[in-house]
């Protein structure tokens, strides 16, 4: 996939279980709650090698975006990681992000779980201003993201007290944070770190 040749690289420890986290992330009625990227996701069915389609919605003023997507994780890996890859891709003309693909890894650290993702994708409305703006917003709505999961995962806080409205309450210590989340891949590639099963993932 031609990219930015950059991506996105999110990182965040959350003190909460792996299993929880992986729970958190992977139900879709669950996934929703907490990523502003998301405002629906539909399962509709297996893949033959493995995963799952899915449809996926973005609710805008006056428009609702359509995608769809597909998706496998792992489970069990020799070191204790679980993973999770992501192809996704949508015809609407108004979106920011065309097509995709990304993962999500999940690393036991202590008492906590590490957990990080990769991605990149078409830009939707011209290089020049996804590289100007909308990486920008879109990297920095991924990580508040993130650590609105932290804060639901280890106290148990729901996400919709902490509406993006909640940017605005900087007198809030308790509040999402992007500013908490690592944001610089290793290596300055987004991907590097991808699991084998982004390869040879299905396309949506």
């Amino acid at each position: 996939m031609a990219g930015s040749g950059r991506g996105i690289y999110v990182a965040i420890r959350i003190a909460a279980p792996l299993e929880t986290v992986w729970r958190l992330t992977q139900e879709p009625d669950a996934h929703v709650r907490w990523d502003v990227r998301f405002s629906r996701i539909t399962p509709l069915h297996d893949l033959a090698g493995g995963g799952q389609r899915f449809r996926y919605e973005r609710v805008l003023p006056g428009h609702v975006i359509h995608g769809l997507g597909t998706s496998i994780g792992e489970r069990v890996r020799p070191d204790g990681t679980r993973t999770s890859a992501l192809r996704f891709e949508t015809a609407d003309r108004l979106s920011p992000l065309r097509a995709g693909r990304g993962y999500w890894r999940y690393a036991p650290d202590g008492d906590g779980t590490l957990f990080v993702t990769g991605y990149d994708y078409e830009p939707g409305w011209g290089r020049l201003l996804d590289g100007l703006l909308v990486r920008r917003l879109v990297g920095w709505a991924t990580a508040w993201s993130f650590d609105r999961l932290r804060i639901w995962a280890e106290t148990g806080e729901v996400p919709e007290r902490w509406r993006l409205a909640s940017v605005l309450r900087f007198w809030d210590a308790g509040r999402p944070r992007a500013a908490r989340c690592e944001r610089r891949a290793p290596g300055r590639d987004a991907l590097a770190a991808a699991p084998e099963t982004l390869a040879t993932l299905e396309g949506p």
